[in-house]
């Protein structure tokens, strides 16, 4: 039987959410090992003007407990 946990991450990119995502997951594979997946809870931008500046997500990672 495997045991779960999950964490939830706030991460940014100037490209997209997307890229945001890989952030997130790059991020947190640095302290927690076995990941297994990621689900995409909110997004969110930064406009000035008529522009999008940044992009935001919070996600929730799933990773194995050993």
């Amino acid at each position: 039987m495997a045991v779960l946990k999950v964490i939830e991450v706030l991460a940014n990119s100037d490209k997209s959410w997307e890229d945001a995502t890989r952030k997130a997951v790059k991020h947190a594979g640095k302290s927690v090992k076995n990941i297994r997946s990621v689900y995409i809870n909110e997004q969110s931008a930064s406009v000035n003007g008529d522009d999008v500046t940044e992009f935001r997500v919070n996600v929730k990672i799933t990773f194995e407990v050993n």
